[in-house]
């Protein structure tokens, strides 16, 4: 059956959670920042190649934390607008609470949840899993989604639908929308021309891309991004 939990209960089952998890993993919170216990269980997870899905909606994460995620093979990130559910699920556990996956909540704040089980709550564990993924659908992976630029971040970008000012450079988006592709199009494009290289899920710009004029950028905001040539053509 459900079962209610208080604020240790639900860290305690979080943990359980994660550490439990032998296929997959999905981890919804709006508020993102992981605390020591909670990365050591990913980097087990990432090390045992469990399938690991982190949507976040809300926080500014730092270069640092972006940097780490980036290095777990199999745990992907993605970012949804207006994301204010918090909840976390494995092939057999679900929980549903008010518990943010942010260090300060899980020290700091009066939290409850639901805890579901497969097994024993049958139709309410189907529909938190089916809405999960709607939710990871709807979001976009940060490897692609982190292109976002601002232009206190990023002057020479200009603001957002701007295409730039001294350098007249743009993002891989505004780039792939001045050419009238999608964005994963002109990815696969770059990689064919060879100016990017794909390596485990993660882009990464190649000699033959910088000397086309791309560049790698790191925004405080958004974590990692390219820029190119506004003039840049890719058949």
């Amino acid at each position: 059956m459900a079962k209610f939990l208080n604020t240790s209960a639900t860290n305690y089952f979080l943990e359980e959670l994660i550490k439990n998890a032998s296929d997959r993993l999905i981890l919804i919170s709006p508020f993102l920042k992981l605390n020591d216990r909670i990365k050591e269980l990913l980097q087990d997870k990432n090390r045992l190649k469990i399938d690991v899905r982190i949507v976040y909606g809300k926080n500014e994460l730092q270069p640092e934390e972006i940097n780490w995620l980036r290095e777990l093979t199999y745990v992907r990130t993605s970012f949804c607008k207006n994301l204010h559910a918090k909840c976390y699920l494995n092939e057999e556990s679900c929980i549903i609470t008010s518990l943010n996956l942010y260090e300060f909540s899980q020290v700091n704040n009066n939290e409850m949840g639901v805890a579901l089980s497969r097994s024993e709550d049958v139709e309410l564990y189907r529909e938190a899993y089916e809405e999960a993924q709607r939710i990871i659908r709807i979001s976009d992976e940060v490897r692609m989604s982190l292109e976002k630029v601002t232009k206190e971040e990023n002057p020479s970008a200009g603001s957002e639908g701007e295409e730039g000012s001294d350098s007249d450079k743009l993002t891989s988006s505004k780039l792939a929308k001045k050419l009238g592709l999608g964005t994963q199009d002109l990815l696969d494009r770059l990689i064919a021309v060879g100016h990017l290289e794909l390596k485990e899920g993660k882009y990464y710009l190649t000699e033959s891309g910088k000397a086309v004029g791309g560049e790698f950028r790191m925004s405080k905001r958004f974590g990692p991004y390219f820029l190119w040539p506004s003039s840049l053509v890719v058949e």
